[in-house]
């Protein structure tokens, strides 16, 4: 998560400024306030850091509490941000409210949460549990122009900005504003003072190489405090006479902080913008600069503690800005003023327009939410709408304004594309060993295009070559509009089978299968799927290391009817922490090598997770096989042993033609990842037990105590960690892929 952006992320934050230089000597005269005499016009200038621009909202709060008006207000970043939120009429404490109710891991996360995405992208998440998605096209494989596409962040603006959503110029809030952003094509200042306000605030909090850039009027434009962290340059030309500067940017670092690479990295882009910091300070009358101490530009959670101290630094300069206060009459007066342009309402759109992508995708999108018109905008209901249409895996981000046209009010939807495609591809790396000397390692891909053939159709194509090879194709095929599909499929796949005797593998297999089918079935929403079908192919397993002589290669037709029910409530593809899934399914084999006849089988998985609290939750899993009254061949048989399958035991140490699994354990989150290489490291211990056997009388129960580390990494969940079982056997295991 962004609050957990490693050391070298820093130098791209160019949130983080140089501190305040001091002002010039001579300050303006003091001032009597009265209504007879005119007082001059005061600009209020926040600069950007990040997390630090807390500070902004304690210096407002100690601003209003000694009245200092405010006569025009001017930022960069997040001190754009607060700014606004003042500019539209926001009290300090309504913003210091805001700040600390937001859900600020939510708001600077990338990728769709696991339970907006679309069932289709569910699978792709549980099959490739990634944080990486690249773009494949004629110039080859292509990475995203930045971590985050500011869907989330940009919903957060569109919400608090809506009251003034049709308001295309700033000078008619209730304090004429201004931000800063940075053209990333001509290298130039864009100062917004009129537009959307939303876009403005989305621009200007661009970090580069951290959010996606953002396009307006063909500019792309990236963070303002690139070129100007501290605008007194754009408050002056405003019209202000007094202009006061709160510089909340991170200061040079010591001979210390520059022994790393991270903070030598950070120093550079200090030095090379402590000119345009110290060249803007000297056009302030007055520079107020918080000693923010241990806090960095990603505390953004540390709303309350950073605005005081913005308090604090207010308070220390009070002397100085006593001479701007007004009595209490002139300062009621200013705050009717102000009151009376604030404005509440929120717009009812009666008409909608969808921009940034192609005809049928807006058209699709419009379908969707045109029940919004004719009602006032329901931002929560909004935002979700637009998060799920996300989660299909089509944009990288939408985001919404209103547009006064005449006497009707138009709801206007930007949509960004994922321009990095047309090709989408969810890498993974597959590791497995349970033995210093017996390292499983295969690597690949799931690629996936939309719309070909027809609007709503999808290929979806798996690559996977090392150890375990699977090369498959799946051409997805909605069928009306209710849920209902087709899917024909092809593929080709080579992976080990085990034999054990005692406890000591005897032979492996290189089992070699390919097949082709065609399912048909029917997505209830985003958690459930039902899906039948049927597969023939051609099995091949030819012993790789064992004695050939007495282990012969089997082979012969496969042909089986499936069907299977899915449910899957999870909150997270990687390392769930609450939620329930469920996987049932039943398999009849007509034709299977090894096997003189049909064979039913039939298997049922599920696991729960129940949180405890913010950082811990206890789970449990269990699955369950049968054959019935049947036997199934060798290369059909069930299996257990290996990691969450009898952990202290060799990887499918056991078969038969019936099965049972039962765990229960306790998860908790002790850390985090820098956050290029991944998100949270999870502790976890569990208690399994289960047998896999050939008829009730032959069962033979075996438990297994676990315990590992599990690292939510960029190309999945590397679980580290290892096992004792009955009969004092033990595994010490490395895995990387899903846990359930």
């Amino acid at each position: 998560m962004i609050r957990r952006l490693s050391v070298w992320l820093m130098p791209l934050c160019l949130l983080a400024s140089v501190s305040a230089q001091t002002p010039p000597a001579g300050q303006t005269a003091a001032l009597k306030n009265s209504a007879t005499i005119a007082r001059p016009k005061i600009g209020l200038v926040l600069s950007g850091g990040g997390a630090r621009g807390w500070a902004h909202v304690g210096v407002l709060r100690w601003f209003e509490e000694h009245h200092i008006p405010v006569d025009y207000v001017a930022g960069t970043s997040m001190g754009g941000l607060v700014g606004a939120m003042y500019a539209m009429g926001s009290s300090p404490n309504e913003i210091r409210e805001i700040g600390s109710e937001l859900d600020w891991d939510k708001a600077l996360s990338g990728p769709p949460s696991f339970a907006e995405l679309s069932y289709r992208r569910k699978e792709d998440q549980r099959m490739y549990p990634s944080d990486i998605e690249l773009g494949a096209g004629r110039d080859g494989i292509r990475l995203p122009s930045g971590v985050n596409p500011g869907h989330n962040i940009g919903l957060i603006f569109d919400r608090l900005t809506l009251p003034y959503a049709t308001l295309r110029d700033f000078d008619e809030l209730p304090i004429p504003f201004r931000c800063v952003a940075t053209d990333m094509l001509d290298a130039r200042e864009v100062v917004f003072k009129s537009g959307p306000l939303a876009k403005a605030l989305r621009a200007t909090m661009s970090i580069p190489g951290v959010f996606t850039p953002v396009e307006i009027d063909d500019k792309i434009l990236a963070d303002g405090g690139l070129l100007n962290n501290i605008p007194t340059d754009v408050a002056k030309e405003m019209g202000a006479d007094v202009i006061i500067a709160v510089n909340v940017g991170t200061p040079l670092g010591t001979r210390e902080d520059i022994q790393s690479l991270g903070g030598m990295l950070s120093q550079i882009i200090g030095v090379a913008t402590i000119e345009s910091d110290r060249r803007h300070l000297q056009l302030a009358n007055l520079v107020i600069t918080p000693d923010l101490g241990k806090y960095t530009l990603l505390d953004f959670k540390a709303v309350n503690a950073i605005s005081d101290l913005g308090y604090e630094a207010a308070k220390q300069n009070g002397q100085a800005l006593e001479q701007y206060a007004l009595n209490d009459a002139d300062w009621q007066s200013y705050l009717a003023a102000r009151e009376a342009k604030r404005r509440s309402t929120i717009p009812t759109p009666t008409a909608l327009n969808v921009g940034g992508t192609n005809e049928q995708n807006a058209r699709s999108i419009s379908q969707t939410l045109s029940p919004n018109l004719g009602q006032p905008i329901d931002p929560a209901r909004l935002g979700t709408q637009l998060s799920e249409i996300r989660g299909g895996g089509r944009y990288s981000s939408l985001n919404y304004t209103v547009e006064k046209n005449l006497e009707q009010n138009r709801l206007l939807i930007h949509v960004r594309d994922k321009g990095y495609g047309p090709v989408l591809v969810l890498p993974i790396v597959q590791l497995r060993s349970s033995n210093i000397s017996d390292v499983k390692f295969s690597l690949g891909g799931r690629f996936t295009m939309f719309d070909v053939g027809g609007f709503g159709l999808e290929v979806r194509i798996d690559g996977v070559v090392g150890f375990d090879v699977l090369l498959g194709a799946e051409y997805y095929r909605p069928v009306g509009q209710k849920g209902f599909f087709l899917a024909p499929r092809a593929f080709y796949s080579s992976n080990s089978v085990n034999l054990f005797s005692d406890g000591d593998t005897i032979a492996e297999y290189r089992q070699h299968r390919v097949a082709a089918g065609l399912d048909a079935g029917y997505i209830f929403n985003r958690r459930a799927q039902l899906r039948v079908g049927y597969e023939v192919g051609h099995d091949t397993a030819k012993i790789s290391i064992g004695d050939p002589q007495s282990l012969p290669t089997v082979k012969g037709l496969v042909s089986v009817a499936r069907t299977q029910f899915v449910y899957e409530a999870h909150d997270n593809a990687m390392v769930p922490t609450r939620g329930f899934s469920l996987n049932t399914e039943g398999r009849w084999f007509f034709k299977a090598p090894g096997s003189t006849e049909a064979f039913p089988q039939a298997e049922i998985r599920g696991s729960w997770l129940k949180p405890l609290n913010e950082k811990s939750s206890f789970f449990t899993y269990g699955a369950g096989g049968t054959t019935f009254s049947k036997s199934a061949s060798t290369l059909e048989q069930f299996t257990l042993g290996g990691p969450f399958r009898l952990g202290a035991f060799g990887f499918q140490e056991f078969r038969g033609d019936h099965y049972v699994l039962v765990s229960g354990g306790y998860l908790r989150r002790v850390g985090y990842l820098p956050e290029f290489l991944g998100r949270k490291i999870y502790g976890a211990g569990w208690y399994e037990v289960g047998s896999a056997f050939f008829d009730s009388s032959s069962a033979d129960f075996r438990s297994s105590v676990s315990g590992a580390l599990i690292m939510e990494t960029r190309l999945g969940p590397l679980t580290i960690g290892g096992a004792v079982g009955s009969g004092s056997r033990g595994k010490i295991f490395i895995s990387m892929g899903r846990l359930f």
